[in-house]
């Protein structure tokens, strides 16, 4: 609607003495001391007082335009609150999407709507439920960590807790609450504590336990939890018609990292098969329970502390997960590869397997001493190689400066006079020698037939 002046009038613009203001809806008409006029806006919009310049009278700004340009602030600053789509005109609040997103959930098939709901319920929506979800800032994330960590809680709490609300927001985006995440979650370093697990003398100390105490739930808990590697909530939700003892596995429709075959032991398989043939008709879970909304039953801590105490455990220590640990740690020590441990284990990815592979070092020992029974055959016609010693090597000796050979002095006296044998007469070259050397074979045949016949004639002329 547009908006209705009786003070910035074009007359009272015109009339506008020099130095003087009108001001009114949040624009500002001053008249300059040179005569000018100039449009500005000064206003609240959204608790936030906004100065801006708009123009001139004399570049053509009339205050019509002026109009537009602050409905286009808060425009903006509408936008820039609810970061919603188009047509959304209220903000919603942690506490209200909390109820929205539990409910979309459950009409998804979403998974561990009871944990997500309590953590949503004790802790998120006490300390945040008031904020617009989509004004949640860092800062908000950080001082609710900072509280809860004040309060005792653990950084691994506190981070289950923080997926929560990080699903959530991702959640919202998805169904179109909001267009984008409004905070950025961190979150807290854990600790990575030593993973507990039963010895095998210990499995079997709590399972005789068990069996003595007549309990026959947690007796089947506790060899599920042990043979299978199964969290609690997969084993007490275990339908009869998804087990097939013949082909030993159960079908977990609702796994944490998604529907999955779980394969099981032989001896657990003839365990559970009067459970399936001795059903009562109807009986639609291996662990029913008729108080339980669900129809089965969904806690089974309290018997369990019990029976670990009394089989000489720690009962703070030796939880219903570590029944998952122990199976787990002990398929990585029997030497089963990391990829089928996956497989059995239903993780997600194989990192979070690689935490068992670190709990005991006494497996890997036994796995090199493996690699030297094999091997040890193969090196013994080998004889070791020694280094062998550097031989000390004899220092060289200096070398003898030879003296010029000179002839041993000889007395006069004694001196031997020369003989025809001790001469060495030393012929001139022929001119046949030289000329064959400097010219060739052919200048020295030349050279010597004319000296054969130079020697004839003078042989003839000495005849006559």
């Amino acid at each position: 609607m547009a908006l209705k002046f009786t003070l910035l009038t074009r007359a009272n613009m015109r009339t506008l003495a020099e130095g003087a203001s009108l001001h009114e809806h949040g624009i500002v008409f001053d008249r300059l001391s040179n005569g000018d006029g100039r449009f500005r806006i000064n206003a609240m919009i959204d608790g936030n007082r906004i100065h801006r310049v708009v123009g001139l009278e004399s570049d053509g700004m009339t205050r019509e335009q002026a109009e537009v340009y602050l409905e286009k602030i808060r425009t903006e600053a509408r936008e820039a609150r609810l970061h919603l789509p188009k047509g959304r005109k209220l903000a919603m609040t942690l506490e209200e999407a909390a109820q929205r997103y539990l409910q979309k959930l459950e009409e998804e098939g979403g998974k561990d709507l009871k944990k997500k709901s309590t953590r949503l319920a004790q802790h998120l929506v006490p300390m945040l439920g008031k904020r617009p979800l989509d004004a949640l800032t860092s800062s908000d994330i950080e001082r609710y960590k900072k509280q809860r960590l004040d309060t005792g809680a653990r950084p691994a709490t506190v981070n289950r807790e923080l997926a929560v609300l990080s699903h959530l927001i991702n959640k919202a985006v998805e169904w179109k609450w909001l267009s984008h995440r409004p905070a950025q979650i961190r979150r807290l370093r854990e600790e990575n504590a030593r993973i507990e697990y039963l010895t095998s003398e210990q499995s079997g100390a709590l399972l005789k336990t068990a069996k003595e105490s007549g309990s026959p739930y947690q007796l089947l808990f506790m060899l599920i939890g042990l043979e299978t590697s199964m969290r609690k909530s997969e084993i007490l939700s275990i339908r009869l018609e998804h087990m097939d003892l013949k082909r030993r596995v159960i079908f977990i429709p609702k796994a944490k990292a998604g529907a999955r075959e779980q394969p099981i032991t032989e001896r657990l398989a003839d365990y559970l098969t009067p459970y399936v043939t001795l059903a009562e008709p109807g009986q639609e879970w291996l662990f029913p329970s008729t108080r339980s909304p669900s129809g089965h039953m969904t806690e089974i801590s309290g018997g369990f502390r019990k029976l670990v105490k009394k089989a000489g455990l720690d009962a703070k220590k030796v939880v219903r997960h570590t029944l998952r640990h122990t199976a787990i740690t002990h398929l990585v020590q029997a030497g089963v590869d990391l990829p089928t441990v996956q497989r059995i284990s239903g993780h997600k990815t194989l990192h979070m397997v690689m935490r068992y592979a670190h709990q005991n070092g006494a497996h890997v020992q036994a796995a090199m001493d493996k690699l030297e029974t094999r091997m040890h055959g193969r090196l013994t016609a080998v004889e070791p190689v020694t280094p062998e010693q550097p031989q000390e090597q004899p220092k060289e000796q200096p070398r003898e400066r030879r003296q010029p050979l000179t002839p041993a002095p000889q007395d006069k006296a004694n001196r031997q006079p020369r003989t025809p044998q001790n001469k060495v007469c030393l012929a001139a070259p022929s001119t046949s020698d030289v000329t064959s050397s400097l010219r060739g074979p052919r200048a020295a045949a030349r050279l010597a037939r004319e000296g054969t016949s130079t020697s004839e004639n003078s042989r003839e002329g000495r005849r006559k």
